[in-house]
Order: structure tokens, then C-alpha cells, then sequence
């Protein structure tokens, strides 16, 4: 077992010198994190020193060997950061940009566990199941799962979907195949979404672990997010209470609430990334010397930098607009896919301007930097890619659907 040290916070700071240490230490240059009242900035604070301290410095040790840090689960359970929605939407964003500033892989947990299973159980679930399972997920003694997308349906999953759920008596019985599905090796519930063969919608169904015909294997090889353990899902006349139907579910609309803030999630992980890699590109140019002096002192390294911070600042303000519209009751699927589509494409602009900056140790994680990069990769992808969501916000603005 790895033991976890707390280690002194390094990610604001140039170097040990603090004489040298630069202005706008957090990146902050507009001052944003003056929205929040008092209690929620203690809140802030202290979710971003726990996930500095205790999540970033053992990030890239886990990433390389593609290993989950299980024995960061009690200490981050112990932050009760889970259900931050209820506290606001702002402050809860926030905090979801500082877990993928740390890292995008217990980003990705943590996201996949809140905002899609605790969520759903919470909103679409049964007064039994909100009862009896809640509990447990809050507290992270136990982790759920979302299981929506197949190993050939992706983004026509809501037209397409082939995993099937048959009526039998006081049962479901589950066939199917799921794929990319985060948290699944471990989880101890996974929300299985499936075809009723009785009136072919989509709903809802709870599979607990160690359900026989429920098969989970890790998918390898991956070049991002490579702490987070993604499966392939196997559903083999996979038999279940039929109180394990989510009620709240009875077409894909329910499952597409869920998605319009999954994606905004996966959009403030897209701000914390840019700032991630804003962080790690100034620390190592104010210690790089080259000819004699740090190379943050040359004008086209100060170019890029202003760059990057230019791409995450105009990224966070967004997401704090789209924080209003959801504390308002106006934020839509349009809203959502403007930000993942905008967001996600700065990130990959700034992460590549990081990578740049450090230069050849930019593409050994030995410097953050590549792990960094490599894991934009993936919230590129997810939550809807960046061509879907653009063509979302295209039917937006003109009326005219371009999807086959």
C-alpha cells in the first residue's frame, strides 16, 4: 500500500524563494472568487489547500502506474465535498476546476460519483433508494458508476442504444454491452441505462456489485486520465429487483437532465486544466535560466503565458455566467454545449502553450507538464466531443438541425 503524505502546497508558488514569488499567485487577475460570500470562500479555500496538499503531489506517481489512489478516498471523505450543488452552483463549479487543477483523473471519480450517480439517485430515484443508498454515497463509503455509453454508440446512444431491459415478474433482466465507464472495476452501484423490449425507452437500473452476469474490465493502454479505472461493461441476463428501476426514468430525457450538468461539470474541468497547466508553465519558466537568466524574463515566453492565462480567465467567466443561469432556473442543453465546446477548445490551446513552454521536459512526467496535456485529451472527448456540441450550439443560433 502507498502511504500518503501531506506535502506544503508548491503549485502557487515560482519557487522556494518567496521574494520571487509572483503577483496574481492564483491566477485570479479579475478577482472572481469575489462572488462567493465569506463562508463559501472558507469552503473554497479549504477544498483547494486539501486537494494541493494531499491529491496533486501523489498524482503523477499513480498516473504513471495507472494505479487509483484508494487511500485518498477517506481523507477527501472526510472534506464533505459531495452534494456541493446544494450550497450553490458557483461555489460547487469552483471546486470542481480545483479538483481538475490538482488532478483530471480524481476529478473524474469524484465527478462520475457526484454529479452523475449520488445526482441521479437524488433526483429520479425512489423515497426507498434515496433512503437507503444515499447515505453511504454522501459519506463515500460506497462509489457509484454511470453507464450510458456502448462499445459503438457514442453520440447517437439515445437512438441507438442496444443494451436491453426485460420485464420478468418482480425482476429486470439486463443484456447488453457498456464501454468507457468510469469508476465501474470498484464501484459498488452502477446506473446502467437500457432499452425497455417492452416500450423501447430508455430508463434507469441500478446494478449492485457482484451481480451475477455483470462483468467489468479495465480497459489499459490508455494515454489520459490514466489513474481513473475505465471498463468495458459485459450484462449477461444480468438479474435485478425490479425496485432497482430509477422511477424517476422513463425515457431518455431523464437521462439528458443528468447529462446537461455532467457536461458543465466536465466544462469547469476544462478552466481547471487551462489553469493547471498555466501554473506548472510559470513556476518552471521563473526557475529555468537560460543564457544566464529565468526564462520567463524572454518576451515570447511572457507571450505564451499571457496567453494561457487569457484563455483560462475568459473560460472561468463563462462557466461563472452559466453558474448564474443554473442558480436562476435558465441554464439549457444550449448553455451547456457552448461551454464544453468553447472551454474544451482553449484548453487545448493553453495545455499545448505549457507544453511548449517547458520545452523538452515538457513530454516527461517527470515535470507535470505531460501528464497535464495527455489528459486534456480526454475531457476533449467526453461529455460529448467538441464537433457535437458545436453542432448543438449551430442549431441553436440558426433553428436548422445539421445532424444526420
Amino acid at each position: 500500500m502507498t502511504v500518503l503524505k501531506e506535502t506544503e502546497p508548491s503549485v502557487f508558488a515560482a519557487c522556494d524563494d518567496p521574494a520571487v514569488t509572483p503577483p496574481y499567485a492564483e491566477a485570479d487577475l479579475l478577482f472572481l472568487s469575489d462572488l462567493l460570500t465569506d463562508e463559501e470562500h472558507g469552503l473554497y479555500l479549504k477544498a483547494r489547500d486539501f486537494l494541493q496538499r494531499q491529491v496533486r503531489p501523489v498524482a503523477v506517481d499513480f498516473w504513471n502506474r495507472a494505479e487509483f489512489p484508494f487511500e485518498l478516498i477517506p481523507s477527501l471523505a472526510r472534506q464533505q465535498l459531495t452534494g456541493m450543488n446544494r450550497r450553490g452552483p458557483l461555489l460547487a463549479g469552483l471546486i470542481q476546476m480545483e479538483f481538475a487543477r490538482a488532478d483530471t483523473s480524481v476529478s473524474t471519480f469524484f465527478g462520475v460519483h457526484d454529479e452523475l450517480f449520488t445526482t441521479a439517485i437524488q433526483e429520479l430515484g425512489s423515497e426507498e433508494q434515496r433512503r437507503t443508498i444515499l447515505p453511504d454515497l454522501l459519506a463515500l463509503r460506497k462509489i457509484g458508476a454511470f453507464a450510458l455509453t456502448e462499445p459503438l454508440h457514442g453520440s447517437d446512444i439515445s437512438r441507438e442504444m442496444e443494451t436491453s431491459a426485460t420485464r420478468s415478474g418482480d425482476a429486470w433482466i439486463l443484456n447488453g454491452h457498456k464501454r468507457w465507464i468510469g469508476n465501474a472495476t470498484f464501484a459498488d452501484f452502477v446506473l446502467v441505462w437500457a432499452r425497455d423490449t417492452a416500450d423501447g425507452q430508455i430508463k434507469g437500473f441500478i446494478v449492485e456489485k457482484g451481480t451475477p452476469g455483470f462483468r467489468a474490465e479495465a480497459i489499459n493502454n490508455k494515454i489520459s486520465v490514466r489513474i481513473i479505472q475505465n471498463a468495458n461493461i459485459t450484462l449477461d441476463n444480468v438479474r435485478i429487483p425490479f425496485s432497482n428501476w430509477l422511477p424517476g426514468t422513463s425515457t431518455f430525457q431523464d437521462a439528458n437532465s443528468l447529462l446537461l450538468h455532467s457536461r458543465v461539470w466536465v466544462s469547469w474541468q476544462a478552466v481547471g486544466q487551462q489553469f493547471a497547466a498555466f501554473d506548472v508553465a510559470r513556476a518552471y519558466a521563473m526557475q529555468r535560466k537560460q543564457f544566464g537568466k529565468p526564462i520567463a524574463s524572454f518576451q515570447l515566453i511572457q507571450e505564451q503565458l499571457a496567453r494561457m492565462v487569457s484563455n483560462a480567465t475568459m473560460s472561468l467567466s463563462l462557466m461563472i455566467q452559466l453558474a448564474r443561469l443554473r442558480g436562476t432556473g435558465r441554464l439549457t442543453m444550449d448553455h451547456a454545449a457552448l461551454a464544453k465546446s468553447s472551454c474544451t477548445a482553449n484548453m487545448r490551446k493553453t495545455v499545448a502553450l505549457g507544453r511548449s513552454i517547458v520545452g523538452g521536459n515538457g513530454i516527461s512526467t517527470d515535470f507535470e507538464m505531460a501528464k497535464i496535456f495527455a489528459d486534456a485529451e480526454a475531457i476533449y472527448s467526453y461529455e460529448g466531443s467538441y464537433e457535437i456540441n458545436s453542432l448543438l450550439v449551430g442549431r441553436a443560433v440558426t433553428g436548422i438541425s445539421a445532424f444526420a
